[in-house]
């Protein structure tokens, strides 16, 4: 018992800079109480004495702000940072080196028996005000973000943030697929803009500026083919007329430009920013292409 209470602050040091002692850690922290009351109340709930365990439980949320169901199984080195709102739920399941900081709730969905509540596996680190809610698994190593709204399985090794939760970076990385669009087409467009494409890089986690450029990659492709086709055409029948796409003037994408340029910096690759808006001005219009 005392081996697996030292282990316990310990991994408070391991964990949170501030903690400076022994006797600070284990007479300040409402994690660590609220830890060490679950254990005793999560064996008598194995006894058979769910009422006492249940006393228990509500006795150390009136003192640590914290609601550990007795039913919930937590593993080792399980650390509660500052604690005041945090909810695990009956059939939760908590691994080892499991960090949890305020507000988080790991909460179900249903009114059924049976598992209902999360799984959290070794090494989840669980931001401020974090809502698991569902009988599904959080692999192990993953990261939820502060507020994030989980409502299905987050692979191993993920970083998941958002409501409803997606998945911003993953332990191994899905292969990057190769593009159908000619790598100097999409330089090109992207000199045009003066920023890359509407401020979207393959570089950036968020899923949605992923979309966005997939969207401006099939948009490239399809511009590329439509000049094949006209091609084709201009060559089938001399009297075909070329035509023009509309222009893109910079001033129709001014807001764009400025809120890029404000939140993510210069994105030329010599540095510039301002000094590049008159060469945009230069090239803001489609060279002639063909338009069937």
């Amino acid at each position: 018992m005392f081996q697996r209470l030292r282990e316990d602050i310990n991994s408070v040091f391991a964990r949170d800079p501030a903690a400076r002692n022994f006797l600070e850690v284990l007479t300040n922290y409402p994690g660590l109480h609220a830890l060490l009351i679950h254990r005793l109340s999560h064996w008598l709930w194995h006894k058979n004495l769910k009422w006492l365990a249940r006393t228990l439980s509500t006795l150390a949320r009136w003192l640590t702000g914290i609601e550990i169901h007795p039913g919930a199984t937590i593993g080792r080195r399980f650390f509660i940072d500052h604690g005041m709102g945090v909810v695990i739920g009956e059939t939760a399941r908590v691994g080892d080196d499991v960090t949890l900081y305020q507000s988080v709730t790991l909460g179900g969905t249903s009114w059924n028996k049976g598992k209902r509540h999360p799984t959290l596996g070794d090494g989840v680190i669980v931001g401020a005000g974090a809502k698991i809610l569902g009988p599904f698994t959080v692999g192990a190593g993953a990261k939820i973000g502060s507020n994030a709204v989980i409502t299905k399985e987050v692979p191993p090794g993920a970083t998941v943030v958002g409501i409803p939760g997606k998945i911003v970076k993953r332990d191994e990385p899905d292969a990057t697929e190769v593009l159908a669009v000619d790598p100097e087409r999409r330089e090109a467009m992207r000199r045009k803009f003066g920023f890359d494409a509407y401020g979207v890089s393959e570089d950036m986690p968020d899923p949605v500026a992923r979309s966005i450029q997939a969207m401006l990659d099939h948009m490239h492709a399809v511009d590329e083919r439509i000049e094949r086709m006209c091609r084709t055409l201009r060559k089938l029948d001399a009297g075909y007329r070329d035509g023009r796409l509309p222009e893109l003037r910079d001033e129709d994408f001014a807001e764009i430009l400025a809120d890029v340029e404000s939140c993510c910096g210069p994105t030329h690759p010599d540095g510039g920013n301002d000094d590049t808006s008159a060469e945009r001005g230069k090239t803001s219009q489609h060279g002639p292409q063909e338009n069937g």
